[in-house]
Parts: C-alpha cells; structure tokens; sequence
C-alpha cells in the first residue's frame, strides 16, 4: 500500500487510461477523485474505485473550465483535507492533413491537450505548495517526440505537454513538488478506435487493416493496453520514484528509442 492515506485527482479517469490509472492509483492505497465530463463514466470508475475498498469522490468536471477546476479543487479539499497526486489524463484526438488543418480544429486539440493541463495544474499547486509535497503526472505520447503527416496539431499539444513538465519540474522542485509525464504509443482505447478510423480514411485502408499495420511495427509485438501506462503512473506517483522529476517517459513498446 504505497499510497496509503494519499488523495489522488484523475482526469478523465471515465474511461480507458485515467479509468485503468484510477483503479491502479486505488489498489496502491489512494483515495481517488474522478474527475470526468461524463457522469455516468465517473460514478462507474468511483464505483470500481470503492470496490477496491478506498474512498472516492465523483466531480463532474470540463477541464476547459476554471470554474470548473476551482471547484474540483475546492471539493477534493473539503471531502480529503490534502490533495498528494494529480493526473492530466484528458484529452482528445483529432487527424487532418495540413491543409485541412482549421483554426477551429488547432484551438479544440491545443485547449483540451495542452492548455488544460496546465490550468488543472495550477490550480492544484497552491494546495501542494502548502503541504511541501505533492506529485503530477501528465499525458504525452510518442506523438510529442516524433513528427506526423497528418496529426500536426495533437503532436505539437502533445510536445507542449512535455515541455510543460520540464518547466513545472524546475519551479517547483524546491516546494517539494515532483513534475513527469508519460508517453504512450498505440493504447486499445476508444480513443485509439478514433485514431484508427480517421487515419485509415486518409489512407484508404479499413481501420482494422491499420491497426494491424501499426502493430506490426511495434518492437515488443503487441498493442498497448490502458494498464501497461497505469503501471508506470502507478510508478511514478509512489516513493519508488521520489529522485525523478522533469522526466517524459517513453511506454510503447519500444516505437521510440530515446537518445
């Protein structure tokens, strides 16, 4: 129980990734805080989260609102009294080749990928900041270390995310606070079923045969699977990882061999 008496918010945590990362957050101790539009999705997750015997909270919650993300901060306070974890887990996918990318399409990636994810943390640093001690984990993806033909603006969100960890690390190193991100590949995720089915339309390939084709190309000769990132957030959220921060930690499966 590594997390014990630790209070963790997730983001997006309805479904997929943050669903498997609150679960796997929970069965290491932590109370959890379900922090997902979709209220159905959150009270499913908390619901799982208290069958893992740890409390939970579910905050409807839009990360592109402050509003929002004040009174999430606000909840988690009131219910838990601290708040030690919180994972930017939301986000969305949208493909398009550069000359169909619209404004409209750049600002909906950028605001959910990027710019909520500094909001959300933000708002959670004051609470950190007092209690000299706090740990967030953000997600990136292989996307922000490569480039794409046809994912321009969510690559370049998600390089954005990257370099907001090293920057988040090094200012707030001193309060305590340790700041990583993670960097997924190809995750079986109905966010994945939106990958798959816009990019197989770009190429004229049926989504099925894409998804084969990408995993073809992964050295480790499997797709991801929502828990295979859990387990390293689960990492980086606990003591076993306390002289790491500033870090954007590859897990797919070998796509992308850092330097």
């Amino acid at each position: 129980m590594e997390l014990q008496a630790r209070v963790a918010i997730v983001t997006g945590a309805g479904r997929g990734i943050g669903r498997a990362t609150a679960l796997e957050l929970a069965r290491m101790g932590a109370e959890i805080v379900v922090a997902e539009l979709d209220r159905a999705n959150a009270e499913r997750t908390a619901t799982e989260v208290r069958g893992c015997s740890r409390r939970a909270l579910a905050v409807p919650t839009d990360v592109m609102s402050r509003q929002d993300l004040a009174a999430l901060v606000e909840q988690t306070s009131a219910e838990f009294g601290r708040i030690d974890i919180l994972v930017n887990n939301a986000g969305i996918y949208r493909a398009a080749t550069t000359l169909e990318v619209t404004e409209e399409h750049w600002d909906a990636v950028m605001n959910i990928n990027a710019k909520a994810v500094f909001f959300a943390t933000q708002a959670v640093l004051p609470t950190m900041i007092a209690q000299k001690r706090g740990v967030i984990v953000s997600l990136a993806s292989m996307a922000g270390k490569i480039g794409s033909r046809a994912n321009l603006p969510y690559n370049a969100s998600k390089a954005a995310v990257i370099s907001m960890t090293k920057s988040l690390a090094v200012a707030h190193a001193a309060d305590g606070i340790r700041v990583n991100c993670v960097c997924p590949g190809f995750v079986e995720t109905d966010m994945w079923t939106a990958v798959a089915s816009e990019q197989s339309a770009l190429l004229n390939q049926s989504p099925e045969e894409f998804t084969r084709r990408q995993a073809r190309r992964i050295p480790l000769g499997r797709m991801e699977r929502p828990e295979d990132v859990a387990n390293v957030i689960g990492f980086l959220v606990s003591p076993r990882s306390d002289y790491m921060t500033g870090q954007a930690l590859s897990v797919d499966g070998g796509l992308v061999m850092d330097g």
